[in-house]
């Protein structure tokens, strides 16, 4: 029978998050040989290697799986301290009161991957209120890349539009956001005189906001409708603020979620020039499939917020 070490993947755990042996073996607090011992004996017991060595230090797929049942552990173990009301004795020096009373049990830590778009429209004020219960690190990941982050073990939990479960996790819909064609009335009038024409849309500036983001080309492959594709030049700006900012300014046109630009449009600074082709990107949550009671208030905080804010 295989025995799994709690410090052996706790220095596995470590390992990918901070990137290298040494790095783990600081954030441990032991000896970058005690790292490496630690991973050579869970390697043997395995008879698998789990680490690439290098700068960064990258998992293996067998390092991964590892990675994802090390983060359940913790995870679970911070779940059951809480419910005891009982300090870990593993916390890092000086983390208690600043009175040097009693340390308070510690708050599970849960890593979450969240679209931009999400994080400035409608979920941020959901996670706020799950900081109560839980120690979040928040990834910013396009929506259809996010699941990455869950099947490697980085993240426990993501919004993003894909809808088919990653293996080892469940699937729930939050609703749907709603994305249109703006610009500002400048950039309209001077690049959309009779609409937009595929002609005008082969040459209008567009903005992106990486080159992950593929709203603006579902956008224009709809309106190419079979015909030439279009492949107008572009912009990028990555941060979800600023690319409305950008849009407003000039820079070209975008695809902005209705929850972000109605303010805008609004107070005429931007215009909706194809409302026809608004774009509907679904909105789920997924989360891997484990036990834990923080992670189930966050994901009921993350699932109140979709349903006021999202259609």
């Amino acid at each position: 029978m295989v025995d799994l070490q709690p410090d052996q993947l706790r220095a596995l755990d470590a390992i990918a998050t901070t990137g290298t042996f040494d790095a783990a073996a600081r954030h441990l607090g032991v000896t970058p040989s005690a790292v490496s011992q630690r991973m050579r004996a869970l390697e043997a017991a395995v008879g698998q290697v789990l680490v690439r060595r290098g700068r960064p230090a990258e998992l293996t797929p067998p390092g991964q799986v590892l990675v994802r049942h090390a983060r359940h552990l913790a995870l679970q173990q911070a779940d059951v301290l809480a419910e005891l009301g009982i300090a870990d004795r593993g916390a890092a020096a000086g983390s208690g009161p600043p009175d040097g009373g009693p340390a308070a049990p510690p708050l599970p830590e849960i890593t979450l991957v969240v679209s931009g778009d999400a994080l400035t429209t409608w979920a941020l004020p959901a996670l706020a209120e799950a900081s109560a219960w839980a120690r979040l690190e928040v990834l910013r990941e396009d929506e259809d890349h996010s699941i990455g982050l869950l099947r490697d073990g980085t993240a426990v939990a993501a919004v993003t539009s894909v809808a088919e479960a990653v293996p080892g996790c469940r699937s729930t819909l939050l609703g749907t956001m709603r994305y249109r064609p703006v610009a500002s009335p400048a950039f309209v009038e001077r690049w959309f005189p009779d609409g937009p024409t595929h002609e005008a849309l082969a040459v209008a500036p567009v903005l992106a906001f990486d080159r992950k983001d593929d709203l603006q080309d579902r956008y224009l492959r709809a309106r190419a409708a079979g015909g030439p594709a279009l492949d107008p030049p572009r912009h990028h700006v990555p941060a979800s603020n600023e690319f409305r900012r950008a849009i407003e300014l000039g820079m070209g046109w975008g695809m902005l979620p209705d929850l972000q630009s109605t303010a805008s449009r609004h107070a005429g600074r931007l215009v909706g020039f194809d409302d026809a082709h608004a774009v509907d990107v679904a909105q789920h949550w997924q989360q891997w499939r484990l036990h834990s009671a923080s992670l189930d208030r966050v994901a009921g905080a993350v699932a109140a917020a979709a349903r006021t804010a999202l259609s």
